[in-house]
């Protein structure tokens, strides 16, 4: 069984509608995927009208908006109550936050490059989420950079001066409100040491191990060998699965799906844990 569990959609910064993602992994030749969208769960009714017609069973999810100490960590929720009022209104502050602090970036950008706020919501159409990929995206329509990595690697880097913070749930009360939710928390790249400065310490994924985390994203694409090693031996040493996926975003990263992917023990173990159901063809 090939699941890949990390993904997005035009509802946050992915440039494929739901049923289009869900199409283009029955081409990819996924039984599973796993729709996680940044703080929102706005998509989920779109890809499972596309389960039926594609035949990909899929494993609804969000990628929630942690930070520790400042340091950013992402926090993937599967099968948890999207009504579950604490929960949906941490979402909502976050996505809040985020829609304020891009603005705000733009502002500082515009200063030096031809975009405005206006090219920015352009770039997100229908999305929920607005954030630095869409800075990215309008940056890279007024031709001053080739692709998203290229500006992600210049003024939207988390070290330059146009950065801006955003609220974000403290990740240790992001898996217990997962967990009050009826979900099941997996953290996302924890040891991407390309995308941040620093990374998140391994007390607080003991901390993260006793709310309830259930398994650390192992194979991913920014970890790189000696990371998936270093993620790895930590989740054994907490007693955590191993993960892994795609986190494939369509033309706006590289990643491919089903690129890494999730063992099936996982899956079901996921499954067996959280409040709703897979959706199978």
């Amino acid at each position: 069984m090939r699941i890949d569990p990390h993904t997005h959609s035009a509802y946050s910064d992915g440039t494929e509608a739901p049923a289009a993602l869900m199409a283009a992994a029955a081409r990819a030749g996924l039984d599973v995927i796993g729709l996680t969208d940044h703080d929102t769960t706005a998509g989920w009714a779109e890809a499972a009208a596309a389960v039926p017609e594609t035949g990909v069973t899929l494993l609804r999810g969000a990628e929630i908006s942690c930070s520790d100490d400042g340091v950013t960590l992402h926090l993937l929720a599967y099968l948890f109550d999207p009504d579950y009022a604490p929960l949906a209104d941490a979402l909502a502050h976050a996505r809040d936050s985020r829609s304020n602090r891009t603005r705000i970036m733009v502002e500082k950008l515009a200063a030096d490059y031809p975009i405005g706020w206006e090219d920015v919501l352009a770039q997100a159409t229908d999305a929920s989420t607005i954030g630095r990929p869409h800075i990215a995206d309008a940056l890279v329509a007024a031709g001053v950079f080739p692709n998203r990595s290229a500006a992600f690697s210049g003024p939207l880097a988390t070290s330059s001066p146009y950065y801006v913070h955003y609220w974000a749930l403290d990740p240790v009360d992001a898996c217990r409100l997962v967990r009050e939710a009826g979900g099941v928390p997996v953290a996302a790249h924890p040891r991407a040491a390309n995308r941040q400065r620093r990374l998140v310490p391994d007390a607080t994924f003991a901390e993260m191990a006793a709310a309830g985390l259930a398994a650390i994203e192992v194979d991913h694409r920014d970890h790189d060998s000696a990371q998936r090693e270093q993620a790895r031996a930590l989740a054994q040493r907490l007693g955590l699965g191993a993960s892994g996926a795609s986190d494939y975003h369509g033309a706006g990263k590289p990643n491919r799906l089903g690129e890494n992917l999730m063992a099936p023990a996982l899956l079901e173990r996921i499954v067996a844990e959280g409040t709703l159901p897979l959706l199978t063809p």
